[in-house]
C-alpha cells in the first residue's frame, strides 16, 4: 500500500481556520517517528509564516505539508499550489541562514515534481528557500528566467521579504505565460511515477520503502516483487526449493527487483536473502552508498533519541550509540556481494572428488569459520547469463586457487551451494537478454541444463518470453523436460524501460548510429526533443555546456573508452584510474566528484550505473573507414621503423582484426553513449596538424568522426546554446 504523500494538506482558506493544535495532531499521526520539541517548534514557525503571506491568496489555492518525496527519501517542508503555480518553500528555521546545501535540496525537490509528477509537467515551479531572520542583503527575491521545463532558478528570502517575494512571482511575465488552471483535487490525485537512478533506488528501499513508491506505475514491477515473494513464500511453507527466473529489456529494473528482494529478506530472521553480482563497480558504489546511508540514518536516530531523553529528564547514556562506518558496511555486506566472494566462501571445506564436489567433513569438525549450508535462503543473481562455463570457471579456479579439475560450471555450482539447505530455498535468476556471449559465459541455457540432468527436484518459475529469440535463441522453455514442475506467468518479465526518462529511444538512436544507419538514427532524434544531445570539438566548451544544464545535485562527467589513449593531449588519460565511488557519489565540495570535471571514467567503471549528464569524449581508436561504411578498429601500440639507419620504436595505432575485439569495442562507445539519463555532448577532438605531426592525431580521422556524427542529425554546441 502506497503512504500518503503529506502530512496535511488543505485548501488555504482552511488552513487559515484551523489551529496549530489541529493542524500538529493531524501531521504528528502521519510521521514515521515522535515529534520533538524542536521539529513542534518549527512547524509552528512555518505556519505562523505561512499565515502572515497567505491571506491575500486565500481563495486561489492549496497547501501541502511535508510533501513526501521517496525517490529522495526527503520531504518538502511546504508546497504550494495557487493559481495553476506550484511554489516549493524549504524552512531553515534552525540554521536561519541560507546554505548551498539547502539552495540545492529545494532544487532537487522542484526538478522531482516537475520531472515525475504528472500533473506538474505542465505548470511552473518556482524554489524558495526561506530563512526567517537572514540578513535583507542577502535575500534574492527576483526571478531569472525559467528552463526549458518551466523550473526557476531558487529565490532566497527570509520572512520580512517572503509576501515580496511571492508577489514578484505572480507579477512575473514568464510565470504568467506558463501558469494555466488546474483544480487543486486533480493535482493533487496526479499520478507520481519517479526513474530513480540504482543508487537513488537502493537507498530508498533500504529506507523502508517501496518499488511501487519509488518507480514509475507503468514499470510494473510491483506485479514481479508480489510474484517473486509468491514463489519465496510457497517455497518455505512447503519446504520446496525453486529456481525463478526474470526477464526484461535494458534499464527495466531487473536489478531494483534483486535489491528490494534482498532487502526485504535480509531483515527476516529466518529468511535471509543476498544479491549477488559480477560487477565491481556497481557493487563498490551501492555497498558505500548504503553505508553513508546507513550512518545517517543512525546518527539522525540517536540525536532524535538524545533530545527526548533530554526533553524527559532522562538519561542521556542510555541512548545506543550510532553505528560506525565500518559496522554500516559489514551490514550492508551481508546482504549485497561480489559473486565471486560467495562462491570463493562456499568453497571452503569443499574438495573435487571425480566429477563432483563434496564435503570436507574433518575441517567442518576443525573450524566454525565457515559454514557448508549457506546462511542465506535466498540468492539473487544479477546478469545470471553472465555465468561461467564448466571450462571458464576450471580454469580460473586452477589459476588463482590452485583447483584442478573443478568439476562445475559457474551455474552447477551455485545451484548446488544452495541445494545444501535441507528445508528450502530459492534462487533467482535476473537475466538480460540480446546480449553477446563472450568467452566463457555460459548463457541462460546452462542454467536450465544444470537444472535438468542434476536437479530434478527444483520448481522452475519463468515467463512465457523465455521462447524469444534473444533468450537462448529461443530454446529455453524447450529445455525443461519435466513440464509439471514449470510454472510460466508474464509476471516475470518487464517490459518497460526506465533508464532514460527523457528519452526512452536514446539507446535505439545510439544503436542506429553504431550500425553505421545515419538515417535511422536521424529520424530517431527528432523522437528526443526532450533528451538534447549535441556535438563540439572543445572540451572546454563541453565541460561549460555540462554545467549550464545540470541543476541540483544531478551528476555530470566525463567518459571515455579504456583505448582512448590519445586524448591525454588533451588532458584526458584513460589509463589513470580514478576512485569511481567517489567519482559517483562525492558532491561538489569534492575534487574526486565528477561534477568536479578532472577525473576520466571509462567503460569498465560505469556499466550498470548512470549519471544526469555526461561527456563522451571519441578518440581515433574507433574511426570510419575511407568509404565511410563502415568502422575501423585501432589500439595504441609502437612499430619499430628505421631512422637514419637506426631501428626506433614509434607509438602509433595498429588494427584490431579480431572480430570479438571489434564488438568489444563497439559494445564500449554503446556503454559509454547510454549512461545519460537527461542528455549529453559528444566531443570530437581537432586532432593535431602542427609541425612536425603528431601521426597518432591526424585530422582528417577526428573530421571524418565528427562529420558522420553530423549525418546523424547531431548539432554543434554553437547551434544549441
Amino acid at each position: 500500500m502506497t503512504t500518503q504523500r503529506y502530512y496535511y494538506a488543505d485548501s488555504i482558506s482552511d488552513f487559515f481556520s484551523r489551529s496549530n493544535n489541529d493542524i500538529l495532531a493531524e501531521m504528528t499521526k502521519y510521521s514515521q517517528f515522535s515529534v520533538d520539541p524542536q521539529t513542534r517548534d518549527s512547524w509552528i514557525e512555518e505556519f505562523d509564516s505561512l499565515r502572515e503571506v497567505l491571506t491575500e491568496y486565500k481563495d486561489r489555492g492549496s497547501l501541502y505539508l511535508e510533501y513526501n518525496i521517496p525517490r529522495m527519501g526527503t520531504r518538502a517542508d511546504v508546497v504550494l499550489l495557487i493559481d495553476g503555480v506550484v511554489l516549493i518553500l524549504e524552512y531553515k528555521t534552525s540554521h536561519r541562514k541560507f546554505t548551498h546545501s539547502a539552495v540545492l535540496q529545494v532544487w532537487d525537490y522542484a526538478l522531482d515534481l516537475k520531472n515525475f509528477h504528472d500533473e506538474t509537467r505542465t505548470l511552473p515551479v518556482i524554489p524558495i528557500v526561506v530563512a526567517p531572520s537572514e540578513s535583507d542583503s542577502r535575500c534574492s527575491i527576483t526571478l531569472s528566467s525559467p528552463f526549458a521545463d518551466g523550473v526557476f532558478p531558487p529565490l532566497c528570502t527570509n520572512q520580512k521579504h517572503l509576501c515580496e517575494c511571492l508577489h514578484n512571482v505572480f507579477a512575473n511575465s514568464d510565470v504568467k505565460k506558463l501558469q494555466r488552471t488546474i483544480d487543486s483535487e486533480i493535482w493533487e490525485k496526479s499520478g507520481y511515477n519517479p526513474t530513480p537512478t540504482i543508487i537513488e533506488a537502493a537507498v530508498a528501499l533500504f529506507q523502508h520503502h517501496n518499488v511501487d513508491e519509488i518507480t514509475r506505475h507503468d514499470a510494473d514491477l510491483d506485479k514481479t516483487v508480489k510474484c517473486v515473494a509468491d514463489v519465496v513464500r510457497k517455497c518455505k511453507e512447503e519446504s520446496r526449493k525453486a529456481i525463478c527466473f526474470v526477464t526484461g529489456v535494458p534499464g527495466a529494473g531487473k536489478t531494483l527487483i534483486g535489491l528490494q528482494t534482498a532487502i526485504t529478506y535480509d531483515k527476516e530472521d529466518d529468511t535471509k536473502a543476498v544479491y549477488l553480482s559480477g560487477n565491481f563497480p556497481l557493487v563498490e558504489v551501492l555497498q558505500e552508498s548504503l553505508s553513508r546511508d546507513y550512518v545517517r540514518q543512525e546518527t539522525e536516530r540517536y540525536n532524535r533519541e538524545v533530545e527526548e531523553q533530554k526533553n524527559n529528564n532522562g538519561d542521556v547514556k542510555s541512548v545506543k550509540k550510532p553505528i560506525t562506518k565500518k559496522q554500516a558496511r559489514s551490514k550492508v555486506k551481508a546482504f549485497i556481494q561480489m559473486v565471486h566472494h560467495y562462491r570463493d566462501e562456499y568453497m571452503n571445506g569443499m574438495k573435487v572428488k571425480g566429477t563432483k564436489l563434496v564435503k570436507d567433513d574433518k575441517y567442518f569438525a576443525k573450524t566454525s569459520d565457515h559454514a557448508y549450508v549457506p546462511v542465506e535462503h535466498i540468492a539473487i543473481f544479477d546478469e545470471a547469463q553472465r555465468a561461467w562455463t564448466k571450462h571458464g570457471l576450471a580454469d580460473f579456479m586452477l589459476k588463482k586457487k590452485k583447483i584442478s579439475k573443478f568439476p562445475y560450471s559457474e551455474p552447477h555450482y551455485l545451484i548446488s551451494c544452495m541445494d545444501r539447505h535441507e528445508d528450502w530455498c530459492v534462487v533467482i535468476c535476473l537475466v538480460g537478454g540480446g546480449q553477446e556471449i563472450h568467452h566463457d559465459e555460459a548463457g541462460i541455457l546452462e542454467w536450465l541444463q544444470v537444472l535438468n540432468k542434476h536437479y530434478k527436484g527444483w520448481d522452475v518459475y519463468m515467463s512465457e518470453q523465455l521462447k524469444a529469440k534473444e533468450y537462448a535463441e529461443g530454446k529455453a522453455l524447450k529445455t525443461i523436460k519435466d513440464k509439471a514442475r514449470l510454472h510460466t506467468t508474464p509476471a516475470l518479465h518487464l517490459t518497460s524501460s526506465m533508464r532514460a526518462f527523457r528519452g526512452e529511444k536514446v539507446s535505439l538512436f545510439v544503436q542506429h548510429m553504431l550500425d553505421l544507419k545515419p538515417k535511422l538514427a536521424k529520424q530517431t532524434l527528432t523522437e528526443l526533443d526532450k533528451y538534447p544531445i549535441v556535438l563540439t570539438r572543445s572540451i572546454d566548451d563541453a565541460k561549460t555546456w555540462l554545467k549550464k544544464h545540470a541543476r541540483g545535485t544531478e551528476r555530470y562527467g566525463i567518459m571515455a573508452s579504456s583505448r582512448a589513449e590519445r586524448l591525454k593531449a588533451i588532458n584526458i588519460n584513460v589509463r589513470y584510474q580514478p576512485d569511481f565511488v567517489h567519482w559517483f557519489l562525492d558532491d561538489d565540495t569534492d575534487i574526486r566528484s565528477s561534477n568536479s570535471l578532472e577525473d576520466v571514467l571509462t567503460e569498465f567503471k560505469v556499466q550498470g550505473l548512470e549519471i544526469d549528464w555526461a561527456c563522451v569524449v571519441w578518440d581515433a581508436d574507433l574511426r570510419l573507414g575511407e568509404d565511410g561504411r563502415s568502422w575501423q578498429h585501432f589500439k595504441l601500440g609502437t612499430k619499430s621503423v628505421d631512422v637514419n639507419g637506426i631501428k626506433v620504436s614509434k607509438c602509433r595505432w595498429n588494427n584490431i582484426n579480431k572480430r570479438e575485439i571489434q564488438l568489444y569495442q563497439i559494445n564500449a562507445y554503446r556503454v559509454l553513449l547510454t549512461r545519460a539519463r537527461q542528455g549529453m555532448v559528444i566531443v570530437v577532438p581537432n586532432g593535431d596538424d602542427h609541425e612536425p605531426p603528431d601521426e597518432t592525431r591526424k585530422p582528417e580521422w577526428y573530421n571524418g568522426i565528427f562529420e558522420y556524427l553530423k549525418s546523424t542529425g547531431l548539432k554543434e554546441i554553437k547551434e544549441n546554446i
